[in-house]
Protein backbone atom coordinates (compact mmCIF):
# COMPACT_ATOMS: atom_id res chain seq x y z
CA UNK A 1 0.00 0.00 0.00
CA UNK A 2 0.87 3.49 -0.74
CA UNK A 3 3.41 4.55 1.74
CA UNK A 4 2.09 8.19 1.36
CA UNK A 5 -1.29 6.94 2.20
CA UNK A 6 -0.14 5.44 5.64
CA UNK A 7 1.79 8.72 6.78
CA UNK A 8 -1.34 10.38 5.98
CA UNK A 9 -3.53 7.82 8.06
CA UNK A 10 -1.17 7.78 10.76
CA UNK A 11 -1.11 11.13 11.42
CA UNK A 12 -5.18 11.86 10.80
CA UNK A 13 -5.84 9.30 14.67
CA UNK A 14 -3.74 8.92 17.55
CA UNK A 15 -0.35 7.08 17.47
CA UNK A 16 -0.61 3.79 18.07
CA UNK A 17 -4.10 3.52 16.04
CA UNK A 18 -2.57 2.15 12.41
CA UNK A 19 -1.41 -1.45 12.71
CA UNK A 20 0.95 -2.50 9.74
CA UNK A 21 2.71 -5.31 11.46
CA UNK A 22 2.75 -9.23 10.92
CA UNK A 23 0.79 -10.28 13.69
CA UNK A 24 -1.71 -7.71 13.52
CA UNK A 25 -2.45 -8.61 9.86
CA UNK A 26 -3.24 -11.60 10.56
CA UNK A 27 -5.43 -11.25 13.67
CA UNK A 28 -7.68 -8.58 11.93
CA UNK A 29 -7.89 -10.13 8.75
CA UNK A 30 -10.68 -12.54 9.07
CA UNK A 31 -13.66 -13.28 11.03
CA UNK A 32 -14.27 -16.58 13.26
CA UNK A 33 -16.02 -17.63 9.22
CA UNK A 34 -14.45 -21.42 8.87
CA UNK A 35 -12.78 -21.24 4.87
CA UNK A 36 -14.26 -17.64 3.89
CA UNK A 37 -11.47 -15.85 2.15
CA UNK A 38 -9.32 -12.96 2.70
CA UNK A 39 -6.02 -11.14 2.08
CA UNK A 40 -3.00 -10.96 4.37
CA UNK A 41 -6.32 1.21 11.95
CA UNK A 42 -7.88 0.93 14.91
CA UNK A 43 -10.76 4.22 15.57
CA UNK A 44 -11.29 5.95 18.79
CA UNK A 45 -14.39 8.28 17.78
CA UNK A 46 -16.87 9.32 15.04
CA UNK A 47 -14.46 11.67 14.20
CA UNK A 48 -11.31 9.50 13.23
CA UNK A 49 -13.86 6.98 11.65
CA UNK A 50 -14.78 9.46 9.08
CA UNK A 51 -11.22 10.95 9.09
CA UNK A 52 -9.55 7.48 7.97
CA UNK A 53 -12.86 7.36 5.39
CA UNK A 54 -12.54 10.78 3.65
CA UNK A 55 -8.09 9.77 3.45
CA UNK A 56 -9.37 6.47 1.95
CA UNK A 57 -11.67 7.81 -0.84
CA UNK A 58 -9.68 10.45 -1.97
CA UNK A 59 -7.01 7.54 -3.28
CA UNK A 60 -9.37 5.07 -3.80
CA UNK A 61 -8.83 2.71 -0.89
CA UNK A 62 -10.96 0.19 0.14
CA UNK A 63 -11.93 -0.27 3.53
CA UNK A 64 -13.29 -3.54 5.82
CA UNK A 65 -14.97 -2.13 8.93
CA UNK A 66 -14.83 -4.55 11.63
CA UNK A 67 -16.25 -4.92 15.35
CA UNK A 68 -15.17 -8.24 17.51
CA UNK A 69 -14.54 -10.56 14.38
CA UNK A 70 -16.73 -12.76 15.60
CA UNK A 71 -18.68 -13.27 12.77
CA UNK A 72 -19.52 -16.47 11.34
CA UNK A 73 -20.06 -15.57 6.94
CA UNK A 74 -17.02 -13.48 6.70
CA UNK A 75 -18.21 -10.56 6.66
CA UNK A 76 -15.34 -8.96 7.89
CA UNK A 77 -12.84 -10.50 6.10
CA UNK A 78 -10.42 -8.11 4.24
CA UNK A 79 -9.83 -7.80 0.69
CA UNK A 80 -6.82 -6.61 -1.28
CA UNK A 81 -5.95 -3.14 -1.60
CA UNK A 82 -7.91 -2.20 1.76
CA UNK A 83 -7.63 -1.34 5.17
CA UNK A 84 -9.55 -3.47 8.18
CA UNK A 85 -10.73 -0.71 10.25
CA UNK A 86 -11.80 -1.67 13.54
CA UNK A 87 -13.96 -0.03 15.71
CA UNK A 88 -13.00 -2.04 18.78
CA UNK A 89 -12.07 0.50 21.22
CA UNK A 90 -15.16 2.76 20.70
CA UNK A 91 -17.08 1.73 23.66
CA UNK A 92 -19.55 3.13 26.23
CA UNK A 93 -22.82 3.62 27.00
CA UNK A 94 -23.41 7.08 25.58
CA UNK A 95 -26.71 8.04 27.37
CA UNK A 96 -29.79 5.78 29.17
CA UNK A 97 -33.07 7.58 28.96
CA UNK A 98 -35.06 5.69 31.34
CA UNK A 99 -38.50 7.85 30.64
CA UNK A 100 -38.39 7.19 27.08
CA UNK A 101 -36.42 4.13 27.30
CA UNK A 102 -34.07 4.26 24.88
CA UNK A 103 -30.19 4.01 25.06
CA UNK A 104 -27.78 5.30 22.87
CA UNK A 105 -24.15 3.36 22.49
CA UNK A 106 -21.32 3.27 20.98
CA UNK A 107 -20.58 0.53 18.30
CA UNK A 108 -17.66 -1.08 20.21
CA UNK A 109 -19.60 -1.84 22.82
CA UNK A 110 -20.12 -5.75 23.77
CA UNK A 111 -23.80 -6.60 23.99
CA UNK A 112 -23.72 -7.88 27.29
CA UNK A 113 -22.40 -4.74 28.49
CA UNK A 114 -25.06 -2.64 27.21
CA UNK A 115 -27.36 -5.28 29.24
CA UNK A 116 -25.60 -4.92 32.22
CA UNK A 117 -25.67 -0.49 31.66
CA UNK A 118 -29.52 -0.41 31.17
CA UNK A 119 -30.63 -3.08 33.77
CA UNK A 120 -28.86 -0.56 36.22
CA UNK A 121 -31.91 1.42 35.50
CA UNK A 122 -34.22 -1.17 35.48
CA UNK A 123 -34.22 -1.52 31.67
CA UNK A 124 -33.68 -4.44 29.28
CA UNK A 125 -31.68 -5.06 26.01
CA UNK A 126 -33.73 -8.28 24.43
CA UNK A 127 -31.30 -9.18 21.56
CA UNK A 128 -28.91 -11.86 22.79
CA UNK A 129 -27.13 -13.40 19.93
CA UNK A 130 -24.85 -16.37 21.55
CA UNK A 131 -21.78 -14.64 21.19
CA UNK A 132 -23.75 -11.83 23.34
CA UNK A 133 -20.42 -11.55 25.50
CA UNK A 134 -18.17 -11.04 22.80
CA UNK A 135 -19.80 -9.30 20.18
CA UNK A 136 -20.10 -5.59 19.26
CA UNK A 137 -23.36 -3.75 19.13
CA UNK A 138 -21.89 -2.47 16.04
CA UNK A 139 -21.85 -6.23 14.45
CA UNK A 140 -24.98 -7.23 15.78
CA UNK A 141 -26.27 -3.98 14.17
CA UNK A 142 -24.14 -4.57 10.39
CA UNK A 143 -25.70 -8.19 10.60
CA UNK A 144 -29.20 -7.70 12.08
CA UNK A 145 -28.11 -10.44 14.49
CA UNK A 146 -30.96 -12.51 15.97
CA UNK A 147 -30.84 -15.06 19.22
CA UNK A 148 -32.30 -17.08 21.82
CA UNK A 149 -34.87 -14.28 22.86
CA UNK A 150 -35.82 -13.65 19.14
CA UNK A 151 -38.54 -16.42 18.81
CA UNK A 152 -40.97 -13.51 21.35
CA UNK A 153 -39.02 -10.19 21.43
CA UNK A 154 -37.32 -9.93 17.87
CA UNK A 155 -34.21 -9.62 16.31
CA UNK A 156 -31.33 -6.17 16.36
CA UNK A 157 -33.71 -4.89 13.60
CA UNK A 158 -36.30 -4.34 16.04
CA UNK A 159 -34.71 -2.16 18.71
CA UNK A 160 -32.62 0.04 16.52
CA UNK A 161 -34.29 3.69 16.56
CA UNK A 162 -30.90 5.67 14.66
CA UNK A 163 -28.07 5.38 13.58
CA UNK A 164 -25.05 7.70 13.50
CA UNK A 165 -23.48 6.06 10.05
CA UNK A 166 -19.70 7.64 8.27
CA UNK A 167 -20.72 7.37 4.56
CA UNK A 168 -18.30 6.57 1.94
CA UNK A 169 -16.80 9.81 1.37
CA UNK A 170 -16.25 10.43 5.17
CA UNK A 171 -19.30 12.47 5.83
CA UNK A 172 -21.12 11.92 8.84
CA UNK A 173 -25.11 11.43 9.37
CA UNK A 174 -27.30 11.01 11.61
CA UNK A 175 -30.16 9.12 10.74
CA UNK A 176 -33.57 7.59 12.54
CA UNK A 177 -35.22 9.12 15.56
CA UNK A 178 -35.14 8.92 19.46
CA UNK A 179 -39.37 9.15 19.74
CA UNK A 180 -41.79 6.13 19.94
CA UNK A 181 -42.81 6.83 16.32
CA UNK A 182 -41.85 8.34 13.38
CA UNK A 183 -42.42 8.12 9.75
CA UNK A 184 -41.05 11.03 8.23
CA UNK A 185 -38.90 10.16 5.16
CA UNK A 186 -37.23 6.74 3.98
CA UNK A 187 -36.19 4.70 6.39
CA UNK A 188 -32.93 4.77 6.15
CA UNK A 189 -31.91 3.44 9.53
CA UNK A 190 -33.17 0.08 8.80
CA UNK A 191 -31.71 0.16 5.20
CA UNK A 192 -27.69 0.61 7.11
CA UNK A 193 -29.18 -2.39 9.76
CA UNK A 194 -28.23 -5.70 8.10
CA UNK A 195 -26.43 -3.99 5.31
CA UNK A 196 -23.09 -5.41 6.58
CA UNK A 197 -20.58 -2.50 6.15
CA UNK A 198 -21.28 -2.04 2.72
CA UNK A 199 -23.55 1.11 2.89
CA UNK A 200 -21.72 3.06 5.46
CA UNK A 201 -19.69 2.71 8.41
CA UNK A 202 -22.09 2.51 12.05
CA UNK A 203 -20.17 4.27 14.78
CA UNK A 204 -23.12 4.72 17.48
CA UNK A 205 -26.56 3.17 17.95
CA UNK A 206 -30.04 4.50 19.60
CA UNK A 207 -31.48 1.22 20.61
CA UNK A 208 -35.12 0.94 22.41
CA UNK A 209 -35.90 -0.66 25.64
CA UNK A 210 -38.06 -2.55 27.70
CA UNK A 211 -38.45 -2.91 30.95
CA UNK A 212 -36.49 -5.45 32.57
CA UNK A 213 -39.35 -6.78 35.68
CA UNK A 214 -42.63 -8.56 34.96
CA UNK A 215 -41.68 -11.60 33.70
CA UNK A 216 -41.70 -15.10 35.45
CA UNK A 217 -39.34 -17.64 33.56
CA UNK A 218 -40.05 -21.07 33.85
CA UNK A 219 -38.44 -23.69 31.56
CA UNK A 220 -39.17 -26.45 29.71
CA UNK A 221 -36.82 -29.24 28.88
CA UNK A 222 -37.52 -32.80 26.57
CA UNK A 223 -35.69 -35.22 25.23
CA UNK A 224 -35.90 -36.94 21.86
CA UNK A 225 -34.45 -39.95 20.65
CA UNK A 226 -34.67 -38.96 16.71
CA UNK A 227 -33.94 -35.49 15.53
CA UNK A 228 -37.25 -35.39 13.11
CA UNK A 229 -39.12 -36.26 15.89
CA UNK A 230 -37.72 -33.25 17.73
CA UNK A 231 -38.97 -31.59 14.71
CA UNK A 232 -42.18 -32.01 14.79
CA UNK A 233 -42.45 -31.29 18.45
CA UNK A 234 -40.86 -27.64 16.93
CA UNK A 235 -43.77 -27.73 14.28
CA UNK A 236 -46.57 -28.42 16.83
CA UNK A 237 -45.83 -25.72 18.93
CA UNK A 238 -46.15 -23.12 16.14
CA UNK A 239 -49.56 -24.71 15.19
CA UNK A 240 -50.86 -24.30 18.93
CA UNK A 241 -50.33 -20.74 18.21
CA UNK A 242 -47.74 -20.95 21.50
CA UNK A 243 -45.01 -18.48 21.29
CA UNK A 244 -42.43 -19.29 23.35
CA UNK A 245 -39.86 -17.01 25.32
CA UNK A 246 -37.06 -19.46 23.94
CA UNK A 247 -37.15 -22.42 22.02
CA UNK A 248 -34.10 -24.65 21.56
CA UNK A 249 -32.90 -27.42 19.53
CA UNK A 250 -29.29 -29.13 20.84
CA UNK A 251 -28.52 -32.14 19.48
CA UNK A 252 -25.76 -35.13 21.06
CA UNK A 253 -22.99 -34.14 19.03
CA UNK A 254 -23.38 -30.75 20.57
CA UNK A 255 -23.95 -31.88 24.01
CA UNK A 256 -20.91 -34.58 24.02
CA UNK A 257 -19.20 -31.65 23.04
CA UNK A 258 -20.06 -29.41 26.01
CA UNK A 259 -20.12 -32.38 28.16
CA UNK A 260 -16.38 -33.16 27.00
CA UNK A 261 -15.23 -29.67 27.92
CA UNK A 262 -17.23 -28.59 30.51
CA UNK A 263 -18.25 -31.66 32.62
CA UNK A 264 -21.96 -31.05 32.85
CA UNK A 265 -23.74 -34.11 32.47
CA UNK A 266 -26.04 -33.20 29.75
CA UNK A 267 -25.61 -36.25 27.51
CA UNK A 268 -27.80 -39.12 29.94
CA UNK A 269 -31.06 -38.73 29.01
CA UNK A 270 -31.79 -38.86 25.29
CA UNK A 271 -30.56 -37.98 21.64
CA UNK A 272 -31.99 -34.16 20.94
CA UNK A 273 -32.61 -32.14 23.53
CA UNK A 274 -35.69 -29.59 23.51
CA UNK A 275 -35.28 -26.57 25.51
CA UNK A 276 -37.94 -24.10 25.97
CA UNK A 277 -39.11 -21.37 28.17
CA UNK A 278 -42.32 -19.14 29.09
CA UNK A 279 -42.52 -15.93 30.79
CA UNK A 280 -45.72 -15.03 31.31
CA UNK A 281 -46.53 -14.16 34.61
CA UNK A 282 -48.66 -15.73 37.03
CA UNK A 283 -51.23 -18.76 36.38
CA UNK A 284 -50.90 -17.99 32.64
CA UNK A 285 -47.30 -19.00 32.55
CA UNK A 286 -48.05 -21.91 34.68
CA UNK A 287 -50.63 -22.95 31.82
CA UNK A 288 -48.13 -22.79 28.96
CA UNK A 289 -45.22 -24.43 30.48
CA UNK A 290 -47.85 -27.38 30.86
CA UNK A 291 -49.08 -27.30 27.55
CA UNK A 292 -45.94 -27.24 26.33
CA UNK A 293 -44.73 -30.34 28.34
CA UNK A 294 -47.52 -32.28 27.04
CA UNK A 295 -47.38 -31.17 23.83
CA UNK A 296 -43.09 -32.36 23.53
CA UNK A 297 -44.80 -35.83 25.09
CA UNK A 298 -47.53 -36.42 23.08
CA UNK A 299 -45.24 -35.97 19.66
CA UNK A 300 -42.80 -38.39 21.04
CA UNK A 301 -40.39 -36.73 23.56
CA UNK A 302 -38.24 -39.53 25.98
CA UNK A 303 -38.84 -37.43 29.12
CA UNK A 304 -40.13 -34.15 29.44
CA UNK A 305 -40.02 -31.75 32.60
CA UNK A 306 -41.07 -28.15 33.76
CA UNK A 307 -40.33 -25.82 36.29
CA UNK A 308 -36.86 -27.56 36.69
CA UNK A 309 -34.36 -26.16 39.32
CA UNK A 310 -33.14 -22.62 38.24
CA UNK A 311 -29.84 -23.65 38.28
CA UNK A 312 -30.21 -26.87 36.14
CA UNK A 313 -32.07 -24.60 33.64
CA UNK A 314 -29.19 -22.39 33.48
CA UNK A 315 -26.70 -24.97 32.61
CA UNK A 316 -28.77 -25.74 29.69
CA UNK A 317 -29.05 -22.63 28.17
CA UNK A 318 -25.35 -22.53 28.92
CA UNK A 319 -24.68 -25.39 27.00
CA UNK A 320 -26.77 -23.79 24.02
CA UNK A 321 -24.22 -21.16 24.13
CA UNK A 322 -21.22 -22.98 24.36
CA UNK A 323 -21.77 -25.40 21.52
CA UNK A 324 -20.39 -23.92 18.64
CA UNK A 325 -17.00 -22.86 20.83
CA UNK A 326 -17.22 -26.71 22.23
CA UNK A 327 -17.42 -28.04 18.80
CA UNK A 328 -14.49 -25.81 17.60
CA UNK A 329 -12.09 -27.78 19.70
CA UNK A 330 -12.99 -30.83 17.79
CA UNK A 331 -11.88 -29.11 14.32
CA UNK A 332 -12.73 -26.43 11.66
CA UNK A 333 -16.43 -25.84 11.62
CA UNK A 334 -18.91 -24.39 8.60
CA UNK A 335 -21.46 -23.10 10.43
CA UNK A 336 -25.05 -23.06 8.16
CA UNK A 337 -27.40 -20.63 9.16
CA UNK A 338 -30.92 -21.32 7.05
CA UNK A 339 -34.12 -20.20 8.15
CA UNK A 340 -37.04 -22.10 7.09
CA UNK A 341 -40.93 -22.05 8.04
CA UNK A 342 -41.57 -23.65 11.26
CA UNK A 343 -43.69 -26.43 9.60
CA UNK A 344 -40.43 -27.17 7.52
CA UNK A 345 -38.50 -27.57 10.07
CA UNK A 346 -39.31 -31.84 10.68
CA UNK A 347 -38.88 -31.99 6.80
CA UNK A 348 -35.65 -30.13 7.35
CA UNK A 349 -34.13 -31.62 9.82
CA UNK A 350 -34.57 -34.53 8.05
CA UNK A 351 -32.80 -33.59 4.85
CA UNK A 352 -29.84 -32.27 7.33
CA UNK A 353 -29.35 -35.82 8.39
CA UNK A 354 -29.90 -37.27 5.70
CA UNK A 355 -27.39 -34.81 3.44
CA UNK A 356 -24.82 -36.28 6.96
CA UNK A 357 -25.42 -39.50 5.74
CA UNK A 358 -25.32 -38.71 1.59
CA UNK A 359 -21.77 -36.99 1.74
CA UNK A 360 -20.12 -39.04 4.83
CA UNK A 361 -19.68 -35.70 6.77
CA UNK A 362 -20.25 -34.89 10.43
CA UNK A 363 -22.86 -32.71 10.87
CA UNK A 364 -24.03 -31.48 14.59
CA UNK A 365 -27.31 -29.48 15.06
CA UNK A 366 -28.24 -26.52 17.38
CA UNK A 367 -31.33 -24.11 15.95
CA UNK A 368 -32.99 -21.31 17.33
CA UNK A 369 -35.79 -23.99 16.72
CA UNK A 370 -38.82 -21.48 17.78
CA UNK A 371 -38.17 -19.37 14.45
CA UNK A 372 -36.90 -22.00 12.49
CA UNK A 373 -33.38 -20.95 12.25
CA UNK A 374 -31.62 -23.73 12.21
CA UNK A 375 -27.65 -23.75 12.50
CA UNK A 376 -26.07 -27.15 11.31
CA UNK A 377 -22.43 -27.47 12.15
CA UNK A 378 -20.14 -29.43 9.34
CA UNK A 379 -17.02 -30.27 11.32
CA UNK A 380 -14.13 -31.78 9.61
CA UNK A 381 -10.79 -32.84 10.43
CA UNK A 382 -7.91 -30.99 10.44
CA UNK A 383 -5.93 -31.27 6.74
CA UNK A 384 -8.21 -33.43 5.86
CA UNK A 385 -8.97 -31.80 1.93
CA UNK A 386 -11.09 -34.32 0.76
CA UNK A 387 -13.48 -34.38 4.27
CA UNK A 388 -13.39 -30.07 3.80
CA UNK A 389 -14.80 -30.55 -0.48
CA UNK A 390 -17.38 -33.00 1.04
CA UNK A 391 -18.32 -30.43 3.67
CA UNK A 392 -18.65 -27.56 1.20
CA UNK A 393 -21.32 -29.79 -0.88
CA UNK A 394 -22.86 -30.47 2.30
CA UNK A 395 -23.38 -26.69 2.84
CA UNK A 396 -24.69 -25.89 -0.44
CA UNK A 397 -27.20 -29.03 -0.58
CA UNK A 398 -28.13 -27.66 2.74
CA UNK A 399 -28.75 -24.14 1.37
CA UNK A 400 -30.26 -25.38 -1.53
CA UNK A 401 -32.39 -27.51 0.54
CA UNK A 402 -33.50 -24.91 2.87
CA UNK A 403 -34.76 -22.24 -0.30
CA UNK A 404 -36.32 -25.41 -1.43
CA UNK A 405 -38.54 -25.31 1.27
CA UNK A 406 -39.43 -21.80 1.14
CA UNK A 407 -36.33 -20.79 3.76
CA UNK A 408 -33.47 -18.28 3.09
CA UNK A 409 -30.14 -18.36 2.90
CA UNK A 410 -29.11 -16.82 6.22
CA UNK A 411 -31.41 -16.16 9.57
CA UNK A 412 -28.87 -13.92 11.18
CA UNK A 413 -25.32 -14.69 10.61
CA UNK A 414 -25.34 -12.28 7.20
CA UNK A 415 -24.69 -13.21 3.91
CA UNK A 416 -20.94 -12.67 3.95
CA UNK A 417 -18.69 -13.82 1.45
CA UNK A 418 -19.95 -17.84 2.11
CA UNK A 419 -23.74 -17.34 1.86
CA UNK A 420 -23.26 -15.54 -1.71
CA UNK A 421 -23.93 -17.86 -4.03
CA UNK A 422 -27.18 -18.88 -1.84
CA UNK A 423 -28.08 -15.39 -2.11
CA UNK A 424 -27.68 -15.40 -5.71
CA UNK A 425 -30.36 -18.42 -5.82
CA UNK A 426 -32.65 -17.24 -3.39
CA UNK A 427 -33.47 -13.58 -5.16
CA UNK A 428 -34.36 -12.76 -8.51
CA UNK A 429 -31.61 -10.51 -10.79
CA UNK A 430 -33.90 -7.70 -10.33
CA UNK A 431 -33.94 -7.86 -6.88
CA UNK A 432 -30.40 -8.67 -7.10
CA UNK A 433 -30.06 -5.19 -9.35
CA UNK A 434 -31.93 -2.92 -6.87
CA UNK A 435 -29.32 -3.88 -4.19
CA UNK A 436 -26.61 -2.95 -6.74
CA UNK A 437 -28.12 0.51 -7.37
CA UNK A 438 -28.44 1.43 -3.63
CA UNK A 439 -24.83 0.62 -3.55
CA UNK A 440 -24.06 2.55 -6.36
CA UNK A 441 -25.89 5.47 -4.80
CA UNK A 442 -24.37 5.17 -1.67
CA UNK A 443 -20.91 4.07 -2.09
CA UNK A 444 -20.12 5.38 -6.03
CA UNK A 445 -16.37 3.55 -6.09
CA UNK A 446 -17.15 0.55 -4.54
CA UNK A 447 -14.84 1.03 -1.47
CA UNK A 448 -17.29 -0.07 1.44
CA UNK A 449 -16.51 -3.86 2.15
CA UNK A 450 -16.84 -4.46 -1.22
CA UNK A 451 -17.39 -7.99 -2.90
CA UNK A 452 -19.77 -8.70 0.50
CA UNK A 453 -23.43 -8.94 1.62
CA UNK A 454 -24.89 -9.31 -2.11
CA UNK A 455 -23.42 -10.61 -5.22
CA UNK A 456 -21.49 -8.10 -7.14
Amino acid sequence: MNAGFLADLAGAVPAGRVRTDAASLAAYSHDDAEWADFVPPLAGSTGEVSAVVTLAAAVGVRIVPRGAGTGLSGGANSVANAIVLSLETMTGVVEVNDRERYARVRAGTLNEDLRRAVAAHGLWYPPDPASREISTIGGNVATNAGGICCVKYGVTGDYVLGLTVVLADGSVVDLGRRTAKGVAGYDLTALMVGSEGTLGIITEATVRLLPLGGRENRAVIAYFDDLVDAGRAIAAVGEAGIIPSALELVDRACLQAVDDWKQLGLTEAGQVLLLAAVDEPGTHGDDLARELEDLFVRHGATRAERSIDADQADDLFLARRLAYPALERLGPVLTEDVCVPLAAVPEMLRRIRDTATAHDVTIANIAHAGDGNLHPLIIVPDGDDAARDRAKTAFDVIIADALALGGTTTGEHGVGLLKLPGMAAEFDPRVIGLHRAIKAALDPQGLLNPGKAFPG
